[in-house]
């Protein structure tokens, strides 16, 4: 045997050996109001351990900054002195707070962040609702061209004295874009990132597509639809999530900005984008639209898709998942 063909010997053998060796590792906890996790491939048990506890630190970050309910948090300040005087907040808020503004911009308001003007009155765990005359008390304060901000000055006011904003509908995408961008500077090429119904898939699950489930919104357990996926985000927004009956009624969280009331267009909205800051978003703005709307929304821009469930349980796909099955 020649030279050249040992080592290309030794070199395959070396190949396969580490590969052989290589793990899947996953971990999970409650964060952020919902259950996050991660799993990834790698060859070495302590960088795999190390980078999944990377990505439990970003993710209680964004919670211990971005909550409404923590007293300590910087979102939590805003929303208690905003409506007096404007609010210096860091860049990362600052940028958080204009993207959802370019969302509530693009969907004519159906993403708004003051949302929480009428929704911090819910408490779904306990089946309460707001009266009618609280609702039409605060819903004036659910506009986000009232949330004025200044680019120069990095910061914040609200004009109007009972607005309060919820980042719900956006921050655990940001959180999960986070964690993926951590996995990557320490040379992770293959995970997923969940933090509830938004995930984020980088790379191939070793050679294949990774198969995401969405889930049926009225079967536990079972899937309305399975997509391979690779290097792409995917948020679902459900009436399944936090939610009561009220005699025939599903009083979930995702409210219509309109009406401070409960969406009911939708069972679901699946949103495909390459980051879930954006797939977050966007799952909400098109479950508050609904299907023509949404579907409008979806097309008009680049590089995202969806598949929707309405309130019969239909499925309904974006224009480029449908040319993809043809």
């Amino acid at each position: 045997m020649s030279i050249f063909a040992r080592v290309l010997t030794f070199l395959i053998f070396a190949a396969i050996t580490i590969l052989s060796d290589a793990e899947w590792y996953s971990v999970s906890e409650d964060i952020m109001g919902t259950k996050v996790s991660v799993e990834l491939w790698h060859d070495d048990k302590t960088t795999a351990e190390k980078s999944m506890a990377a990505v439990m630190n970003e993710m209680h970050a964004v919670d211990q900054g971005m909550s409404p309910y923590i007293p300590s948090s910087e979102l939590y300040k805003l929303n208690s002195y905003a409506a007096e005087k404007p609010v210096v907040v860091s860049s990362e808020l600052f940028s958080l707070i204009e993207k959802s503004l370019y969302f509530s911009n693009v969907s004519g308001g159906a993403f708004d962040i003051s949302f929480s003007s009428v929704g911090r009155f819910y408490d779904y765990r306990d089946a309460v609702s707001p009266v009618d005359a609280e609702i039409k008390k605060n819903l004036s304060a659910i506009n986000y061209k009232l949330i004025e901000i200044d680019k120069a000055k990095r910061s914040v006011r609200f004009n109007h004295p009972q607005m309060k904003i919820d980042l719900g509908g956006i921050a655990k995408g940001y959180a999960v874009d986070r964690a993926i961008d951590e996995l990557q500077s320490r040379g992770i090429t293959s995970a997923i990132v969940s933090a509830g119904g938004d995930s984020r898939i980088l790379g191939e699950r070793r050679g294949n597509p990774w198969l995401i489930g969405i889930r049926h919104p009225r079967k536990d357990d079972e899937n309305a639809v399975r997509i391979p996926l690779v290097d792409s985000a995917i948020s679902t927004s459900g009436d399944y999530e936090r939610f009561y009956m009220d005699g025939e009624i599903r009083v979930h969280h995702i409210l219509n900005p309109q009406t401070g009331k409960s969406a009911l267009s939708l069972q679901s909205a699946s949103i495909l984008t390459p980051l879930a800051v954006d797939s977050d978003a966007l799952s909400t703005t098109v479950f508050v639209l609904g299907v023509d709307e949404g579907l409008q929304l979806v097309n008009s821009l680049n590089k995202v898709e969806a598949i929707l469930i309405d309130r019969g349980g239909m499925l309904h796909y974006s224009e480029g998942l449908l040319r993809a099955t043809k």
